[in-house]
């Protein structure tokens, strides 16, 4: 009795495994899958000669006979990004392993500050990041750089234009984090590029 009911049981889950076996497998790439009547599902008589399944998926709607193609409905596109003017200073780096690019940006009547950074100096920095404007307007902000070669970027908040772009400018400094503060890196949107030799 006890043999039985184990050779029922080991029946039955054989019967189970099979579909299981076949979703983990996936699409078979040896040439069983490619549409010659092979594949799992043929081998369990559950697919057509066509390649397709026997039964369709619930709720699927009912099989269309061939005839000529229907037009297909057009979808529609990502809507237009809104343009972002940016005016960058060049790339620089410190000798303590400090990189950082800052921009002044510019889109739909809003300025802002932003600098790239990568800091793999080995320590946590600080960085301020202060955007001056026309009339003496000033926007800082303190960003936390953690130590590690991944890059990463500190941005003020987007405050709204006034007067031409090219009246703003941005500057990045980091620092050690500490009593003293020592200066790493200066970056502005204005810097002029490093000379060469």
């Amino acid at each position: 009795m006890n043999l039985r009911l184990i050779g029922i049981s080991a029946g039955v889950l054989i019967i189970l495994s099979l579909p299981l076996a076949g979703a983990i497998a996936g699409p078979d790439f040896a040439g069983q899958d490619d549409g010659k009547g092979g594949g799992l599902l043929s081998s369990l008589g559950l697919a057509d000669r066509a390649g397709g399944s026997r039964t369709p998926a619930p709720g699927a709607p009912p099989a269309q006979q061939a005839g000529p193609p229907q037009a297909e409905r057009q979808q529609p596109g990502p809507s237009a990004q809104p343009r972002t003017d940016s005016r960058c200073g060049p790339e620089l780096s410190s000798p303590q392993g400090v990189e950082a690019q800052t921009c002044i940006l510019v889109g739909e009547g809003r300025t802002w500050g932003r600098s790239y950074y990568r800091n793999t100096s080995g320590r946590a920095l600080d960085a301020v990041l202060t955007v001056m404007g026309p009339a003496g307007r000033t926007v800082q902000i303190r960003c936390a750089v953690g130590a590690g070669d991944e890059p990463g970027l500190c941005e003020t908040p987007r405050e709204d234009s006034t007067g031409a772009p090219d009246a703003y400018s941005a500057v990045a400094e980091f620092a050690v984090p500490d009593d003293e503060g020592r200066l790493l890196l200066r970056s502005g949107s204005n810097s002029p590029a490093p000379a060469d030799g």
